[in-house]
């Protein structure tokens, strides 16, 4: 007797079989489909925001947890880390001035244990830091970042430093997983706990797009107008998109990995 298929497999085998295009706009309908669900189940959208922080933080974790654990740091971004510790620092500015929050705690836990992680691959592990592999140059992301906040930033009634700040720290982290994604295509191999964190990136980051998306839906597009006037608000709702879909290609193969049962994640050429 023939063993019935899983479904779920089934379903994973056919889509695999797809060609790019096909499988670009399944992607896109499954991200609608997510947001459709999102809107209906939670009911307060800002607890997204506050869920897409808390899963960054568990990734974070998961790093703690390797370098603990293995006591090596190959395949980390060390260059990612400092992009994610210096718009952190800046959000954590910008909220302590501004809107200090729920999220002002959040951001302050994730920037320790950021921190934490950059002085484990500065010093301690450093024998296994994969520096010819971390060859992203932070002047890509930096200057452009810094020179869109100064020319596209909030037109609220703060100080004009406090406004280029925070737009400052919406674009480095819109940018900021890209070392990691560099070092993981110079490898081809990303062993599970790198995999782990930078699929709950993703997650975090799908969330947080959520929340922005969900928000402007629910004000009928008022919330663009409370974010200011001019570029800002539309370039809010960019760079929480292009977060989703810098992390998109990887979390296809992580997920890809997962449901073939394997432990080892290998990227094709190309993913970045």
């Amino acid at each position: 007797m023939k063993a019935t298929k899983n479904p779920i497999h089934a379903v994973w085998s056919w889509v695999r079989r797809q060609p790019p295009k096909v499988k670009a706009f399944l992607a896109v309908v499954t991200g609608m489909a997510a947001l459709v669900l999102l809107r209906f189940i939670v009911h307060d959208h800002d607890n997204l925001f506050v869920a897409a922080e808390a899963v960054h933080s568990i990734g974070i974790c998961v790093l703690i947890y390797k370098l603990m654990k293995e006591k090596t740091c190959a395949g980390l971004s060390l260059k990612s880390q400092e992009l994610t510790a210096i718009f952190l620092a800046v959000r954590l500015y910008c909220s302590f001035v501004m809107e200090y929050d729920i999220h002002t705690i959040l951001d302050l836990a994730t920037l320790g244990t950021t921190l934490w992680v950059i002085f484990m691959i500065r010093f301690k592990l450093r024998a296994s830091y994969m520096e010819d592999k971390d060859n992203f140059a932070l002047y890509f992301v930096l200057v452009p970042c810094a020179v869109l906040a100064v020319l596209i930033h909030p037109s609220t009634s703060h100080n004009i430093l406090n406004r280029i700040s925070w737009a400052l720290c919406v674009y480095l982290e819109a940018v900021s997983v890209l070392p990691q994604l560099r070092v993981m295509q110079n490898t081809k191999i990303v062993e599970p706990f790198t995999a782990h964190y930078v699929f709950a990136l993703g997650v975090a980051r799908f969330l947080s797009c959520a929340h922005w998306v969900l928000q402007v839906v629910d004000t009928r597009g008022r919330l663009l107008v409370a974010l200011g006037y001019g570029l800002w608000p539309s370039m809010v709702l960019i760079s929480e998109i292009v977060q989703t879909f810098i992390l998109a290609d990887f979390c296809y193969y992580y997920v890809k990995s997962v449901f073939g049962g394997q432990l080892v994640l290998r990227l094709p050429s190309g993913v970045v």
